[in-house]
Formats: structure tokens, C-alpha cells, sequence
């Protein structure tokens, strides 16, 4: 089994470590280790991930990483680090926000996006037969104009040719880039909480806490005395502030802010980046892909074959590879193999979720990109619980409809008018710089994209 030192000298990816142990134990339902010097467990077969996640949900309902409200102030808001109480009242607020009506009132935002995308690519393109782009580079730009603009209403100026050290997407970046510092920090959240708070570093970085602070202030104090209804996150806030009768802090404010600025930058343009190399490399399911979308722009039709290949291409790469809970109530776990674990409170419990996503007892040639196993009939022989790109409930990803929404429009705008080919440069098969957060291609994802 691999310790933790290669994991905080950033040899390996933190969700690799996890990988190898699933390999070296998958007959058994469950596997204790030592998490440093504490007992830890992680849990194998999909009946148990149903127990943790939904059965004894309140037993599990706490995520393991978390972040110090000092250090921290805004990060701390978001429903992934809240519990209890605070937890319930985040997530009320945010699932108002992504109701399927005030989806549709983004929407306009982010159709208004797909236009200033299209347009950038046509003057990226010009005349030339095809370009080589970096897809995660591409597509940030795409995802950081749709949380300015249906976030807070401002033009984030993401498809300038120069964009300036203060664009949306700058700012933005610096808070996901895979740096030494960002691993370093996320490392400490998440392996050692003491060392996190004594070397005192934030998640988000201080420039960025207060562009944020100052962007919120600002807008909302427009908004509270404007009488106009504007299109995005935050007049939901306002509408919010006049159904509780009680004006929001501006911490919950510019933390609900940054919640929604992580689930629709940063998670969504990874997606897309990997969603493009499936399509770069699977020129069948690119080209059936398209024709379903020029079929379904002409008749209104719900785009099914582009949920399965979404679908498929978060089973290849998941972005929460290893999800981490921790006990909060004792509870006893119980493996169809007999295995019988008396959890304690305070014991860090691991999903391995990457790992569950490849297993063939669940999947047929797991490592085939195969959206039929997502048609009406292949989702009946899903082992539900061995798939799990958002979680599951309670704690499935607030922002999940939303990030679908900007995923499936930008696949819409860009397959409709360009193809995208493989280009040698990318690495092959993928390989994951070692990072805790989210799956990241070292040396990128680089395609030619051609006009059609």
C-alpha cells in the first residue's frame, strides 16, 4: 500500500494512492488504514457507498476537508465545507437559486455568452484551415464569461486577444491554478489540519477574497436601490433578501458568490476539457454528437445522446475522484462479505469513487469510451452507486443542473460550426499532474479545431 509521503512530496496524485488499494483489495468489501497515526476506513463495494452517503447519511454527513472560518472567511460559506445548521440554511439559499425557473433565467446570461464564444472563435479561426488550441485554456474562458455574466451581470472581457491581470478570469484562476502553492495548501487541508492553520495560509487567495468582497458590495448595494431585474445569481440574492425579509451579510453574500464561482468555472471547463479530448479521439460519437444537435436546434427535442456521452466521458474522468467523509455518530458497516466495522466518531471514511467508476464488475471493458452504456437500456445494468460524478444525496452538488446547463450549451455552439481532431501534443493515455482538487492533463489537452 502506498504511504502518505508520496502523496505530500506531490510524487502522486492524493486519488492514486487510493487506487492502488482498491487494486489490491477489491474482493473485500471494505479496507481499514492509517490515516498518519489515526484509523481510517475505506469502503469497496457500492451497497456500503449507498449506507455512507444515503442510508446513514446523518452518521456521514460531515466532508472531511475543511477549511478555518479565519483563514478562510468566504470558502467557508460554501455548502461543501458547512454542517449542521449552517449547512442546511447554505444550501436552502442555493438550491432556490438553482430552482429549474431561475435556471431558465440564467439561461439568457449564458445564451448571450455562446454568442461572444462564437464569435471568439471565428476570429481565432480567420481564414486558417484549423487551429491548435489547449482545451482547459479554451474553455475556462467560456466557463469564467458565464459566471460574470450570469453570475453578477458584468462582462468578465474573457475573449479579449490581451486579457489584462485584472480580468474575471484571472482573478478567478488564481484561486484553482495547480501551483505548488495550491497543492500545497489543499494538501494541508486535507492530510493536516494543525499545519494548515499554523502556516496560515488561505484557500483563497487574499487578492482574490477582496476582488470578490468589493464586486458583491458593490453590485448588491446597485441592486438593493435599483428598481431592475437583471438576469443572473445575484438578483436571486435580492429576491432572496425580500422573501427572508432580512438583508444579507456580506460574507454569506460574497461566499454564496465564490460557491458559484467554483461550481461554474473551474469544475465545468475540466469537464469540457476532457468531454473535447473523448470527442478529439472518438470521431464516430463526435459526428453522432452533432447530427443530434443540428436535429435537435431544428425541433426543440431534449439532446439525450449528449447526456450519454457527458455521462460517460465523468465516468473516464470523474472530478471528485475520492470523496472523503467523516463519522459523526458511531455506526456499524456491514459487508455482504461479512465484514462487519464498528465505525467511532471522528474516523475518516473513503469513497473511491475513480476506482468504482473503472471496476469491470460493474462496467464492460471499463476503459472504452462507450456512451451506449448511458442509452435508455444500458442505465438499467448500472450498479447505481458505482457512479457518482455530482455525490449523492443529500450532499449531491448544488450546482449540478447549472454546470450541466453551460456544459451542454458551449458542446451545442461548438460542434454545430467546428470539428475537433486530435492533436499529437497531448500526452497519451492522459496523464493527471498530481494535484488534490481536480483532475488536471499534464502538458494539457490540445486539439485542432477545424470549420466544418
Amino acid at each position: 500500500m502506498v504511504g502518505m509521503l508520496p502523496v505530500l512530496s506531490l510524487r502522486i496524485p492524493y486519488a492514486e494512492r487510493f487506487c492502488r488499494m482498491y487494486e489490491e483489495n477489491k474482493d473485500f468489501s471494505m479496507v481499514g488504514f492509517y490515516d498518519f497515526l489515526s484509523p481510517a476506513l475505506m469502503i469497496i463495494e457500492p451497497g456500503l457507498v449507498k449506507t455512507v452517503l444515503q442510508t446513514n447519511f446523518a452518521s456521514f454527513q460531515e466532508n472531511h476537508m475543511k477549511v478555518d472560518p479565519k483563514l478562510d472567511p468566504l470558502a467557508v460559506q460554501n455548502p461543501f465545507f458547512l454542517t449542521g445548521e449552517k449547512w442546511m440554511t447554505g444550501r436552502k439559499r442555493l438550491t432556490y437559486a438553482f430552482s429549474s425557473m431561475r435556471l431558465k433565467i440564467l439561461l439568457e446570461s449564458v445564451k448571450l455568452v455562446c454568442a461572444g464564444f462564437e464569435s471568439f472563435l471565428e476570429k481565432k479561426l480567420g481564414k486558417s484551415v484549423k487551429a491548435e488550441l489547449e482545451l482547459k485554456n479554451l474553455f475556462s474562458k467560456y466557463t469564467a464569461q458565464v459566471v460574470a455574466s450570469a453570475g453578477f451581470g458584468v462582462d468578465g472581457l474573457c475573449f479579449e486577444e490581451q486579457e489584462s491581470k485584472s480580468s474575471f478570469r484571472n482573478i478567478t484562476k488564481d484561486i484553482f491554478k495547480p501551483s505548488t502553492r495550491s497543492s500545497f495548501v489543499v494538501t494541508l487541508m486535507l492530510l493536516c489540519p494543525p499545519l494548515y492553520k499554523i502556516f496560515g495560509m488561505s484557500f483563497i487567495p487574499k487578492h482574490a477574497d477582496r476582488f470578490f468582497r468589493e464586486l458583491v458590495a458593490d453590485l448588491m448595494e446597485k441592486r438593493r436601490t435599483e428598481n431592475v431585474t437583471r438576469n443572473d445569481f445575484l438578483q436571486l440574492m435580492v429576491e432572496l433578501e425580500r422573501v427572508e425579509n432580512d438583508k444579507l451579510d456580506i460574507e454569506v453574500l460574497a461566499g454564496h458568490a465564490i460557491s458559484f464561482v467554483i461550481d461554474g468555472y473551474e469544475t465545468s471547463s475540466s469537464v469540457l476539457s476532457f468531454l473535447g479530448f473523448q470527442l478529439a479521439t472518438h470521431s464516430e460519437v463526435q459526428e453522432k454528437l452533432r447530427e443530434e444537435i443540428m436535429s435537435v436546434l431544428s425541433r426543440y427535442n431534449e439532446m439525450t445522446y449528449m447526456d450519454q456521452v457527458i455521462n460517460e466521458s465523468q465516468r473516464i474522468t470523474a472530478m471528485q475522484q475520492v470523496m472523503s467523509k467523516v463519522c459523526t455518530t458511531k455506526c456499524e458497516l456491514k459487508g455482504s462479505d461479512g465484514l462487519v466495522c464498528s465505525v467511532e466518531p471522528g474516523t475518516l471514511v473513503i469513497i473511491p469513487a475513480q476506482s468504482l467508476h473503472k471496476d469491470p464488475r460493474y462496467w464492460d471493458n471499463p476503459e472504452v469510451f462507450n456512451p451506449e452504456r448511458f442509452s435508455a437500456d444500458g442505465k438499467q445494468n448500472i450498479e447505481r452507486f458505482a457512479y457518482l460524478p455530482f455525490g449523492e444525496w443529500p450532499r449531491i452538488c448544488i450546482g449540478m443542473r447549472m454546470a450541466l446547463l453551460q456544459i451542454k450549451a458551449c458542446l451545442a455552439v461548438l460542434l454545430r460550426k467546428y470539428s475537433l481532431e486530435f492533436s499529437p501534443r497531448t500526452q497519451v493515455p492522459l496523464k493527471m499532474v498530481p494535484v488534490i482538487l481536480l483532475p488536471s492533463a499534464k502538458g494539457g489537452v490540445w486539439v485542432f479545431i477545424r470549420p466544418l
